[in-house]
């Protein structure tokens, strides 16, 4: 085993030829996968050549971007955090593209829930994220023909004519929703927003790394109030699209909304207190589930009995309880005889609101529709003002509808992502939400710092970046929160302390999580040499003596080594000395790391003590390689289990 981390991210591509090469072996020969003999072996008939497919240029190139490694790292920024030891939230600056391969392998099937609102597309020739995928507009236009043999223009008319109007676009999406997808638990679900100008080329997209079958839903979202907007000259639009799509819809669970026919629960009785109030259903049913079992006589008070048939003008029927069932029923007071309109006998059973029909207490809820018209983009600009940020974002989604899908998740502690974070609604819909249920969900949020334009309103304000506006809006929604929520939990002892003189009064605040992490994308923490050490010449052996960038600190070195590792970022993690070397200790032991030079046997000693988990080590700090082999020695005596390495 190499003793050396790689500080690279996984080469996704070659993993996948890994797995072909361990089915097939003889198909992959030097990293190069034989296409015509895979053929062979599978058969012709597993390689049609035509398909329905959805195609774009460009798009072979946005495939592989998915699967190639980057040399980059996420630098700490404590004095930007908020709550740094304790908090388990991230807020990461850079390309989403970038950060995306950055947490492959940390956050691996972890994250519960991805929502996203990507830039839509406008027709511009450059996005914001602008990826290097090899291909120039000039490019494209040789790739579409996008000229005549006299060189006239063919496709320019109508911008959204032509097709470099949409594969810009989803050139940008795909290699983004693929590594989302790897992020995602097999119980995930990603919500995306979007408007009606590339939800078909989106829904094409999500079709096809998700799966068809994985397709969940594709709400329709009521944004605008009023009339509607006039941006199209034929129909007045005030909805947009969020398209659903989960890893596994087998293992998907999408929790209820509240009944909206609560008003059918009209009568109460002496139950009302433990089930709610309820309505009466006839318990008699027609011929489709008739069964001899459930086919029995029923007393009425006056003495005479009734059969499921008498309610059903003499045709055959059945009642829905069994014997044994209804007389469960009428000792617990789950049925009621008396006569309906006709006068005749009727067996009806209570349907009480919170209560079922095996007698447990249950909060009833209804399947939510696909069409959601509770919120508008009005609440969210009139939300931003209320917070003192008043215009510095636009088009942000207001919270109740982010609140409202995560919702409808069944998670209570798990990660949700949003990297198109923008103005940071997702990370203040997860708080407000876990104060409401006493929840612990943990959001992970990535935006590009794009700059605040010169003469807008948030430059006017002084945000340099989107970023700065993001972190902002946490840091005063979390303080709201947490004051609203101090405030009424303490007036509900309050309450408590009146109703019950035995109560004991106590003031306290619940332990609401309103911090966040600032990690910040940036090139790698090592120097060429450090990947280049099969092309020594005499001047890069002299600068391997130190082949760590000189600008980088501990805090830099540690979280470079958690990603390498494949470690959470948001773990606690404390530093100490030992023997005068400053050590650092992550999450109680998962990982110990001393970057000193020149680090003493003694301190060696003392941390192999711990045994922990992994243990790293600056290659510098050793004065030679014996010195250097003796530290494994060491471990290996001591601590056997502990996987030591060096940078």
């Amino acid at each position: 085993m190499a003793d050396k981390l790689k500080f690279e991210t996984p080469n996704i591509t070659a993993e996948n030829v890994a797995k072909i090469a361990e089915l097939f072996p003889g198909v992959v020969t030097e990293g190069k996968v034989n296409f015509d003999l895979l053929r062979s072996i599978l058969g012709d008939d597993l390689f049609g050549d035509e398909a329905y497919e959805f195609t774009w240029v460009g798009k072979r190139t946005a495939i592989a971007e998915a699967g190639q490694p980057i040399r980059k790292t996420l630098r700490p920024c404590v004095e930007e955090s908020k709550d740094w030891d304790t908090t388990e939230n991230l807020y990461i600056e850079g390309d989403n593209l970038d950060v995306l391969k950055l947490l492959q392998e940390s956050y691996l099937g972890k994250v519960k829930m991805v929502y996203i609102d990507p830039p839509y597309n406008t027709g511009s020739d450059r996005f914001v994220y602008n990826d290097d995928n090899g291909m120039d507009v000039d490019d494209y236009d040789d790739g579409i023909e996008c000229y005549d043999d006299e060189g006239n223009l063919n496709l320019r008319t109508n911008p959204k004519s032509n097709p470099r109007f949409h594969s810009g676009w989803c050139s940008m999406m795909y290699p983004r929703l693929v590594l989302a997808r790897n992020l995602l638990a097999d119980s995930g679900i990603i919500f995306i927003s979007i408007n009606d100008v590339e939800v078909t080329q989106l829904r094409k997209m999500c079709e096809e790394i998700f799966g068809e079958s994985n397709f969940v839903a594709d709400l329709i979202w009521a944004n605008k109030e009023g009339g509607g907007s006039s941006d199209s000259k034929l129909f007045r639009i005030k909805h947009e699209h969020i398209l659903c799509f989960s890893k596994n819809i087998l293992n998907v669970e999408i929790s209820g909304v509240p009944v909206n026919n609560e008003d059918r629960y009209k009568a109460q009785d002496e139950y009302v207190k433990v089930r709610g109030k309820y309505y009466l259903q006839k318990l008699g049913m027609g011929t489709i589930q008739y069964s001899t079992s459930l086919d029995y006589p029923i007393p009425t008070p006056d003495g005479t009995t009734v059969m499921p048939a008498d309610n059903n003008n003499g045709r055959k029927a059945c009642w829905r309880w069994s014997k044994q069932k209804y007389e469960w029923g009428v000792a617990n007071g789950f049925i009621e005889i008396k006569k309906d309109s006709k006068g005749v006998w009727t067996v009806y059973s209570k349907q009480y609101l919170n209560c079922d029909n095996e007698g447990n207490i249950i909060t009833r809820t209804q399947r939510p529709m696909g069409v959601i018209d509770e919120y508008s983009s009005t609440q969210a600009s009139k939300m931003l003002e209320n917070m003192g940020l008043g215009s510095a974002f636009s088009y942000s989604k207001p919270v109740d509808l982010i609140k409202y899908l995560i919702s409808r998740m069944d998670m209570t502690n798990e990660y949700v992502l949003d990297f198109f974070s923008g103005s940071a609604t997702t990370a203040h819909a997860v708080m407000q939400l876990n104060t409401e249920e006493d929840g612990k969900r943990k959001f992970i949020m990535v935006q590009l710092p794009e700059v605040c334009a010169e003469g807008t309103e948030a430059a006017k304000a002084g945000y340099k970046n989107i970023c700065e506006i993001g972190k902002e809006r946490i840091r005063r929604a979390g303080e709201a929160i947490r004051n609203s929520q101090f405030v009424m939990r303490n007036k509900a002892n309050e309450q408590l302390a009146m109703e019950d003189n035995n109560y004991e009064l106590s003031i306290t605040n619940y332990e609401l999580d309103i911090g966040f992490r600032v990690l910040k994308l940036d090139d790698t923490n090592m120097t060429d040499v450090y990947y280049a050490a099969d092309e020594y010449t005499q001047d890069l052996i002299a600068q391997m003596e130190n082949n760590i960038k000189p600008d980088r600190t501990d805090m830099d070195l540690l979280f470079g080594c958690l990603l390498d590792w494949g470690l959470p970022l948001s773990m606690p993690h404390t530093h100490e000395k030992i023997d005068g070397f400053t050590v650092h200790t992550y999450n109680d032991g998962d990982l110990i790391a001393c970057f000193e030079e020149h680090i003493s046997e003694k301190a060696i000693r003392e941390i192999a003590e711990r045994k922990p988990l992994r243990a790293v080590f600056r290659d510098s700090g050793f004065t030679s390689s014996p010195e250097k082999i003796n530290v494994f020695e060491i471990f290996k005596l001591i601590a056997p289990n502990t996987n030591v390495r060096v940078i």
